[in-house]
């Protein structure tokens, strides 16, 4: 039974990880399901472009506590029943896998940056804030969440292994950073083509502010401007014949 410890941990971990709470949030305070607006995903900065922050702010709170507190519990109570940091790692990941494929909401889960932090939060608190600074500075320069997560979880192996080593938290920590840069696919795409949204911006927002750039409506502008001069000069040309 000992040796199994481990495992129900994990699955323990796992099944509060699928608990999607920008879905039960949004249910419960009466708003649509997060699923079907802006980018789709049930996390807590598509819930923002609902426009209520306080779901938002709920959505945040709630997916991190699913990731710190299964962490924490193996971390006050688990050495008196011989569980240690490989334990707690896989607890961790096992919380973040419930949250990006939730057995209760068909699989189909969020990305995981919110749960992420809180493992990494439980797993190693200072590697937790080194890595919540990191989304911070890059989310307040450049106004992109996704690309905020996407420098943050290519960072925050790095840390763990320059500063406190390799292990299982460092095995654990580089999952989770590969399968959210991952998750993050299509907002790299849209960060290229410059469609992303910006925190507390609309998905259709974005796309219409990049349609209507400068240099867009320049090229729309001359090619209008070269239509009108082929058509006056055909005119012109018709009206001089005898």
């Amino acid at each position: 039974m000992q040796s199994l410890l481990p495992l129900l941990a994990a699955l323990a971990a796992y099944l509060v990880g699928s608990l999607s709470f920008a879905v039960i949030i949004s249910r419960l305070m009466g708003l649509n399901d997060p699923r079907t607006y802006g980018s789709g995903n049930p996390g807590a900065t598509n819930v923002l472009r609902s426009g209520n922050k306080l779901a938002a702010i709920l959505t945040l709170v709630f997916d991190a506590l699913k990731g710190y507190v299964p962490v924490l519990l193996v971390a006050l109570y688990g050495p008196e029943h011989g569980l240690g940091e490989g334990t707690a790692a896989l607890v961790g990941l096992a919380a973040f896998l419930g949250h990006l494929w939730p057995v209760f909401f068909r699989f189909q889960g969020g990305k995981g940056v919110a749960t992420a932090a809180g493992v990494l939060l439980g797993l190693n608190p200072w590697l937790g804030l080194a890595t919540l600074l990191t989304w911070v500075i890059i989310a307040g320069f450049f106004r992109y969440s996704s690309l905020a997560a996407i420098v943050s979880a290519a960072f925050a192996p790095f840390y763990q292994l320059l500063i406190w080593g390799g292990g299982p938290i460092a095995g654990a920590v580089a999952v989770m950073g590969l399968l959210l840069i991952w998750r993050h696919s299509a907002n790299i795409q849209k960060l290229l083509k410059g469609t992303e949204s910006k925190l507390g911006q609309k998905a259709a927002t974005a796309a219409a502010a990049a349609a209507a750039k400068p240099g867009v409506r320049h090229g729309h502008g001359q090619a209008r401007g070269r239509s009108h001069h082929h058509e006056k000069h055909h005119d012109e040309s018709h009206g001089a014949k005898p």
